[in-house]
Protein backbone atom coordinates (compact mmCIF):
# COMPACT_ATOMS: atom_id res chain seq x y z
CA UNK A 1 0.00 0.00 0.00
CA UNK A 2 1.29 3.22 -1.09
CA UNK A 3 1.45 6.61 0.98
CA UNK A 4 -1.80 8.10 -0.73
CA UNK A 5 -3.70 4.77 -0.64
CA UNK A 6 -2.84 4.48 3.21
CA UNK A 7 -3.90 8.08 3.83
CA UNK A 8 -7.54 7.32 1.80
CA UNK A 9 -7.74 4.41 3.71
CA UNK A 10 -7.15 6.26 6.75
CA UNK A 11 -9.48 9.21 6.31
CA UNK A 12 -12.65 6.48 5.30
CA UNK A 13 -12.09 4.71 8.32
CA UNK A 14 -10.98 7.50 10.75
CA UNK A 15 -13.69 6.93 13.47
CA UNK A 16 -13.30 2.66 13.38
CA UNK A 17 -9.52 3.83 14.32
CA UNK A 18 -10.25 6.39 16.55
CA UNK A 19 -12.60 4.45 18.42
CA UNK A 20 -10.55 1.20 18.40
CA UNK A 21 -7.58 2.83 19.61
CA UNK A 22 -9.47 4.48 22.52
CA UNK A 23 -10.47 0.63 23.16
CA UNK A 24 -6.67 -0.20 23.15
CA UNK A 25 -5.73 2.62 25.11
CA UNK A 26 -7.80 1.55 27.98
CA UNK A 27 -6.41 -2.11 27.82
CA UNK A 28 -2.48 -0.92 27.72
CA UNK A 29 -3.48 1.89 30.58
CA UNK A 30 -4.59 -1.08 32.60
CA UNK A 31 -1.38 -3.60 31.38
CA UNK A 32 1.16 -1.59 32.72
CA UNK A 33 -0.18 -1.76 35.92
CA UNK A 34 0.00 1.97 37.63
CA UNK A 35 -0.84 3.02 40.86
CA UNK A 36 -4.06 4.25 42.85
CA UNK A 37 -2.68 7.47 42.54
CA UNK A 38 -1.94 7.59 38.59
CA UNK A 39 -5.43 6.24 38.01
CA UNK A 40 -6.94 8.88 40.08
CA UNK A 41 -4.79 11.99 38.05
CA UNK A 42 -6.24 10.01 34.86
CA UNK A 43 -9.94 9.77 35.88
CA UNK A 44 -9.61 13.65 37.29
CA UNK A 45 -7.75 14.40 33.69
CA UNK A 46 -10.61 12.89 31.36
CA UNK A 47 -13.26 14.56 32.95
CA UNK A 48 -11.76 17.86 32.63
CA UNK A 49 -10.46 17.05 29.18
CA UNK A 50 -13.89 15.60 27.91
CA UNK A 51 -16.04 18.79 28.72
CA UNK A 52 -13.33 20.85 27.56
CA UNK A 53 -13.43 19.62 24.16
CA UNK A 54 -16.84 19.23 23.76
CA UNK A 55 -17.48 22.53 24.95
CA UNK A 56 -14.53 23.79 21.83
CA UNK A 57 -16.33 21.54 19.31
CA UNK A 58 -19.32 23.11 20.34
CA UNK A 59 -17.66 26.73 20.29
CA UNK A 60 -16.25 26.38 17.09
CA UNK A 61 -19.59 25.11 15.46
CA UNK A 62 -21.73 27.51 16.43
CA UNK A 63 -19.64 30.37 15.14
CA UNK A 64 -20.78 29.04 11.80
CA UNK A 65 -24.05 29.50 12.71
CA UNK A 66 -26.09 32.74 12.67
CA UNK A 67 -27.99 32.74 15.79
CA UNK A 68 -31.17 34.72 14.49
CA UNK A 69 -31.41 32.24 11.93
CA UNK A 70 -32.70 29.17 14.59
CA UNK A 71 -35.84 28.53 14.48
CA UNK A 72 -38.05 25.54 15.64
CA UNK A 73 -39.46 23.09 12.66
CA UNK A 74 -42.41 20.86 12.70
CA UNK A 75 -40.34 17.79 12.82
CA UNK A 76 -39.27 18.74 15.93
CA UNK A 77 -42.59 18.08 17.58
CA UNK A 78 -43.11 14.52 16.06
CA UNK A 79 -39.39 14.13 17.50
CA UNK A 80 -39.81 15.64 20.84
CA UNK A 81 -43.55 13.87 21.27
CA UNK A 82 -42.11 9.87 20.52
CA UNK A 83 -39.15 10.68 22.91
CA UNK A 84 -41.35 11.77 25.78
CA UNK A 85 -44.48 9.33 25.36
CA UNK A 86 -41.69 6.47 24.67
CA UNK A 87 -40.28 7.29 28.19
CA UNK A 88 -43.64 7.74 30.11
CA UNK A 89 -45.14 4.80 28.75
CA UNK A 90 -42.47 2.58 29.91
CA UNK A 91 -42.49 4.38 33.14
CA UNK A 92 -45.81 3.89 33.63
CA UNK A 93 -45.34 -0.01 32.43
CA UNK A 94 -42.45 -0.70 35.45
CA UNK A 95 -44.84 -0.97 37.95
CA UNK A 96 -45.80 -3.93 36.84
CA UNK A 97 -41.91 -5.04 36.40
CA UNK A 98 -41.35 -7.11 38.90
CA UNK A 99 -37.90 -9.25 37.90
CA UNK A 100 -34.51 -7.07 38.71
CA UNK A 101 -32.96 -7.94 35.20
CA UNK A 102 -36.11 -6.95 33.39
CA UNK A 103 -36.19 -3.69 35.39
CA UNK A 104 -32.96 -3.00 34.25
CA UNK A 105 -33.17 -3.64 30.82
CA UNK A 106 -36.76 -1.66 30.52
CA UNK A 107 -34.97 1.53 32.41
CA UNK A 108 -32.37 1.26 29.59
CA UNK A 109 -34.72 1.76 26.74
CA UNK A 110 -36.08 4.21 28.83
CA UNK A 111 -32.84 6.48 29.41
CA UNK A 112 -31.81 5.96 25.47
CA UNK A 113 -35.21 7.25 24.39
CA UNK A 114 -35.04 10.06 26.50
CA UNK A 115 -31.89 11.10 26.11
CA UNK A 116 -31.31 14.79 24.93
CA UNK A 117 -29.28 14.80 21.25
CA UNK A 118 -25.26 14.87 21.83
CA UNK A 119 -23.64 18.01 22.01
CA UNK A 120 -21.49 16.88 19.13
CA UNK A 121 -24.05 15.64 16.72
CA UNK A 122 -23.43 19.47 14.97
CA UNK A 123 -20.45 18.47 14.20
CA UNK A 124 -21.47 15.12 12.62
CA UNK A 125 -24.39 16.52 11.42
CA UNK A 126 -22.34 19.40 9.17
CA UNK A 127 -19.82 16.80 8.22
CA UNK A 128 -22.40 14.56 6.46
CA UNK A 129 -24.12 18.02 4.63
CA UNK A 130 -27.39 18.06 7.17
CA UNK A 131 -28.64 21.41 8.79
CA UNK A 132 -26.82 22.34 11.74
CA UNK A 133 -29.73 25.52 12.53
CA UNK A 134 -32.36 22.42 12.70
CA UNK A 135 -30.15 20.14 14.87
CA UNK A 136 -29.10 22.87 17.25
CA UNK A 137 -32.63 24.16 17.71
CA UNK A 138 -33.47 20.76 18.16
CA UNK A 139 -31.00 19.41 20.39
CA UNK A 140 -32.02 22.59 22.81
CA UNK A 141 -35.51 21.47 22.35
CA UNK A 142 -34.38 18.23 23.28
CA UNK A 143 -32.55 18.92 26.72
CA UNK A 144 -36.01 20.67 27.54
CA UNK A 145 -38.12 17.81 26.94
CA UNK A 146 -35.73 15.93 28.89
CA UNK A 147 -35.43 18.54 32.00
CA UNK A 148 -39.36 18.37 32.08
CA UNK A 149 -40.55 14.53 32.07
CA UNK A 150 -38.30 12.51 33.88
CA UNK A 151 -39.01 14.87 36.75
CA UNK A 152 -42.35 14.34 36.37
CA UNK A 153 -42.31 10.45 35.80
CA UNK A 154 -39.17 9.50 38.44
CA UNK A 155 -41.70 8.16 41.14
CA UNK A 156 -42.85 5.75 38.85
CA UNK A 157 -39.32 4.67 38.04
CA UNK A 158 -37.91 4.51 41.63
CA UNK A 159 -40.71 5.41 44.21
CA UNK A 160 -37.60 5.79 47.07
CA UNK A 161 -35.96 8.75 45.41
CA UNK A 162 -36.52 11.27 47.76
CA UNK A 163 -37.00 14.15 45.34
CA UNK A 164 -39.62 16.42 43.99
CA UNK A 165 -39.97 17.65 41.02
CA UNK A 166 -38.39 21.18 41.28
CA UNK A 167 -35.38 19.44 43.24
CA UNK A 168 -34.90 17.10 39.58
CA UNK A 169 -35.42 19.59 37.45
CA UNK A 170 -32.85 21.83 38.88
CA UNK A 171 -30.51 19.23 38.85
CA UNK A 172 -31.08 18.16 35.21
CA UNK A 173 -30.79 21.74 34.36
CA UNK A 174 -27.46 22.28 35.66
CA UNK A 175 -26.34 19.20 34.19
CA UNK A 176 -27.00 19.41 30.57
CA UNK A 177 -27.61 23.50 29.91
CA UNK A 178 -23.96 24.77 30.76
CA UNK A 179 -22.17 23.07 28.27
CA UNK A 180 -24.71 23.89 25.09
CA UNK A 181 -25.85 27.86 26.52
CA UNK A 182 -22.52 28.74 27.52
CA UNK A 183 -20.23 27.81 23.81
CA UNK A 184 -23.22 29.34 22.21
CA UNK A 185 -23.06 32.79 23.81
CA UNK A 186 -19.44 33.21 23.70
CA UNK A 187 -19.94 32.36 20.08
CA UNK A 188 -22.58 34.66 19.33
CA UNK A 189 -19.97 37.37 22.09
CA UNK A 190 -17.41 36.56 19.23
CA UNK A 191 -19.35 37.39 16.06
CA UNK A 192 -20.74 40.57 17.22
CA UNK A 193 -17.92 41.85 19.11
CA UNK A 194 -14.33 40.16 17.09
CA UNK A 195 -15.19 39.37 13.43
CA UNK A 196 -11.76 38.78 13.05
CA UNK A 197 -11.25 35.90 15.16
CA UNK A 198 -14.67 34.22 13.97
CA UNK A 199 -12.83 34.11 10.18
CA UNK A 200 -10.00 32.69 11.60
CA UNK A 201 -11.81 30.01 13.21
CA UNK A 202 -13.80 29.43 10.57
CA UNK A 203 -11.31 29.28 8.37
CA UNK A 204 -9.99 26.41 9.95
CA UNK A 205 -11.70 23.61 7.87
CA UNK A 206 -12.69 20.08 9.99
CA UNK A 207 -11.28 21.77 13.20
CA UNK A 208 -14.44 20.66 15.53
CA UNK A 209 -14.32 17.50 13.66
CA UNK A 210 -10.88 16.78 14.92
CA UNK A 211 -11.15 17.84 18.18
CA UNK A 212 -14.64 15.21 18.11
CA UNK A 213 -12.24 12.46 17.52
CA UNK A 214 -10.27 13.27 20.51
CA UNK A 215 -13.23 13.39 22.75
CA UNK A 216 -14.53 10.32 21.00
CA UNK A 217 -11.12 8.29 21.87
CA UNK A 218 -11.99 9.01 25.18
CA UNK A 219 -15.07 8.57 24.97
CA UNK A 220 -14.60 4.68 24.01
CA UNK A 221 -11.74 4.08 26.58
CA UNK A 222 -14.41 5.24 29.61
CA UNK A 223 -16.50 2.76 27.87
CA UNK A 224 -14.42 0.08 27.65
CA UNK A 225 -14.01 1.01 31.71
CA UNK A 226 -17.38 1.02 32.58
CA UNK A 227 -18.01 -2.39 30.69
CA UNK A 228 -15.27 -4.08 31.94
CA UNK A 229 -16.02 -3.26 35.49
CA UNK A 230 -19.70 -4.07 35.22
CA UNK A 231 -20.76 -6.43 37.93
CA UNK A 232 -23.98 -7.99 36.18
CA UNK A 233 -24.90 -11.18 34.79
CA UNK A 234 -24.33 -12.64 30.81
CA UNK A 235 -28.30 -12.48 30.38
CA UNK A 236 -28.33 -9.09 31.94
CA UNK A 237 -25.55 -7.55 29.86
CA UNK A 238 -26.41 -8.87 26.38
CA UNK A 239 -30.02 -8.67 27.37
CA UNK A 240 -29.00 -4.55 27.89
CA UNK A 241 -26.74 -4.77 24.85
CA UNK A 242 -29.83 -5.55 22.24
CA UNK A 243 -32.33 -3.41 23.83
CA UNK A 244 -29.50 -0.53 23.21
CA UNK A 245 -28.37 -1.33 19.56
CA UNK A 246 -32.70 -1.56 18.68
CA UNK A 247 -33.52 1.32 20.77
CA UNK A 248 -30.50 3.03 18.79
CA UNK A 249 -31.34 1.63 15.06
CA UNK A 250 -34.47 2.74 15.67
CA UNK A 251 -34.77 6.48 16.62
CA UNK A 252 -32.38 6.96 13.69
CA UNK A 253 -34.61 5.55 11.35
CA UNK A 254 -37.20 7.32 13.04
CA UNK A 255 -35.67 10.60 13.21
CA UNK A 256 -34.35 10.11 9.28
CA UNK A 257 -38.38 8.91 8.13
CA UNK A 258 -39.62 11.86 9.95
CA UNK A 259 -37.03 14.11 9.25
CA UNK A 260 -37.50 13.63 5.44
CA UNK A 261 -40.77 14.09 5.18
CA UNK A 262 -39.84 17.90 6.35
CA UNK A 263 -36.76 17.92 3.73
CA UNK A 264 -34.09 17.66 6.94
CA UNK A 265 -33.46 13.75 6.67
CA UNK A 266 -29.83 13.85 7.73
CA UNK A 267 -30.61 16.37 10.47
CA UNK A 268 -33.64 14.52 12.34
CA UNK A 269 -31.39 11.35 12.01
CA UNK A 270 -28.99 12.62 14.29
CA UNK A 271 -31.25 14.37 16.41
CA UNK A 272 -32.58 11.39 17.26
CA UNK A 273 -30.12 8.94 16.67
CA UNK A 274 -27.13 10.68 18.10
CA UNK A 275 -26.76 11.03 22.10
CA UNK A 276 -25.60 12.60 25.08
CA UNK A 277 -24.11 8.99 26.53
CA UNK A 278 -22.73 11.00 29.06
CA UNK A 279 -26.54 12.07 30.66
CA UNK A 280 -27.23 8.29 30.38
CA UNK A 281 -24.92 7.57 32.68
CA UNK A 282 -25.81 10.30 34.85
CA UNK A 283 -28.99 10.31 34.72
CA UNK A 284 -28.78 6.46 35.78
CA UNK A 285 -26.52 6.53 38.97
CA UNK A 286 -28.46 10.08 39.48
CA UNK A 287 -32.40 8.50 39.48
CA UNK A 288 -32.50 5.06 38.35
CA UNK A 289 -30.21 1.08 39.49
CA UNK A 290 -26.57 2.17 38.88
CA UNK A 291 -25.97 -0.67 37.00
CA UNK A 292 -28.33 0.99 33.91
CA UNK A 293 -25.30 3.32 33.75
CA UNK A 294 -23.84 0.59 31.40
CA UNK A 295 -26.35 1.49 29.08
CA UNK A 296 -24.72 4.30 27.81
CA UNK A 297 -21.42 2.65 27.05
CA UNK A 298 -23.08 0.38 24.50
CA UNK A 299 -25.52 3.66 22.81
CA UNK A 300 -21.93 5.27 22.91
CA UNK A 301 -20.86 2.02 20.67
CA UNK A 302 -23.99 1.43 18.61
CA UNK A 303 -24.77 5.44 17.42
CA UNK A 304 -20.59 6.17 16.80
CA UNK A 305 -20.37 2.89 14.34
CA UNK A 306 -23.76 4.03 12.74
CA UNK A 307 -21.99 7.56 12.11
CA UNK A 308 -18.68 5.96 10.99
CA UNK A 309 -20.51 4.24 8.73
CA UNK A 310 -22.78 7.34 7.65
CA UNK A 311 -20.01 9.33 7.07
CA UNK A 312 -17.86 6.47 5.20
CA UNK A 313 -21.05 6.78 3.18
CA UNK A 314 -20.50 10.42 2.50
CA UNK A 315 -16.91 10.26 1.39
CA UNK A 316 -17.49 7.79 -0.93
CA UNK A 317 -20.29 9.43 -2.79
CA UNK A 318 -18.18 12.58 -2.80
Amino acid sequence: MNAKAFIRFVKDWSLPIVMALGVIAYFLFEAVGFSANVHRFANKAVSIVQPALLFCMLFISFCKIEPTKIRPCRWHLWLALIQAMSFIVMALLMRFVKNAEASVIVECAMVCMICPTATAAVVVTDKLGGNTLTLVAYTITSNVVTALVVPTFIPFINPNIGMDFIHSFLIIIKQVFPLLVFPFLLAWTTRIFFPRILKAIVSIKDLAFYLWMVALALALAVTTRALVHSHISAICFFGMMIVTLICCVLQFLLGKRIGGRYNDRISGGQAMGQKNTVFIIWVAYTFMNPITAVAGGFYSIWHNTINSYQLYKKRRNN
